[in-house]
């Protein structure tokens, strides 16, 4: 894609959210001239991103306006779903840094990675990549693992055919030892990583599970390889991972 395509695209997407965020509390249906007043849009661009949104469900027609549609509707409920999760799992994460004094993560997988919800750095552990909000690819962090462990297989297939991608010197890129490393966790409800996404960090996760046994998010823990015993921290991941399985299926 060349730069222009790339400019091209980001006006787009400005536009579009210039759009949908002109919406008031209050507003009903809002007419194309409305719209380009609160925008500072051309009337004729107006219409023609209305109707890309339209047929998109982001917004519906009505009489001789448009409103927002009921999509949007359904991807904020994602959202807050997300933001609920991150709330409910906030107590037993401050408990396991507090207890290790290390990094410890929550996230969830979307595609082929996993995107933190939550991040609460330990004071004795490494400064590291993650980031609220951020993302990594799932084959290179314990939390990927444990998620793809408890996920049905189609997942895991759709990771490996994306490409195992180096991030560091020891990152799994073979298929057949991935797979391994995933049916090791799946027996032990632990995941390890070791200095696969950061030289020098260990990491030891485990699966958050609803009633059906899939895992919808995971927690993990990060630290010095050479300070923290991933052997002995495992059972403390698990255990928290466990305890917000069960409040969340309450």
């Amino acid at each position: 894609m060349c730069p222009g395509e790339r400019n091209d695209e980001g006006a787009t997407a400005a536009r579009l959210a210039l759009l949908l965020t002109a919406f008031r509390p209050g507003d009903s249906a809002l007419g194309v001239s409305e719209l380009a007043r609160r925008t500072g849009l051309p009337k004729s661009s107006t219409h023609r991103l209305i109707g890309h949104l339209a047929r998109q469900g982001l917004l519906e027609r009505d009489g001789t306006g448009v409103r927002l549609g009921l999509r949007l509707f359904e991807i904020g409920q994602l959202a807050v779903r997300q933001r609920g999760l991150a709330d409910a799992a906030r107590p037993y994460l401050a408990d396991l840094r507090e207890a290790t004094r290390n990094t410890v993560h929550f996230a969830v997988l979307e595609g082929t990675e996993v995107v933190y919800l939550d991040v609460l750095r330990g004071p004795d552990a490494p400064r590291l990549p993650s980031r609220t909000g951020g993302r990594f690819p799932a084959h290179a962090t314990a939390v990927g693992k444990a998620i793809l462990a408890f996920s049905p297989d189609s997942l895991v297939e759709q990771v490996i055919a994306a490409g195992l991608g180096r991030i560091s010197r020891r990152t799994i890129t073979a298929p057949g030892l991935l797979r391994r490393q995933l049916a090791k966790a799946r027996a032990e409800g632990v995941a390890y990583e070791r200095e696969e996404s950061v030289p020098g960090v260990v990491c030891v996760a485990a699966p958050v599970l609803d009633a059906g046994g899939t895992a919808v998010a995971g927690i993990s823990l990060a630290g010095w390889a050479n300070r923290m015993g991933t052997a002995r921290i495992g059972p403390a991941v698990r255990t928290a991972s466990l305890a917000l399985s069960r409040t969340l299926r309450g």
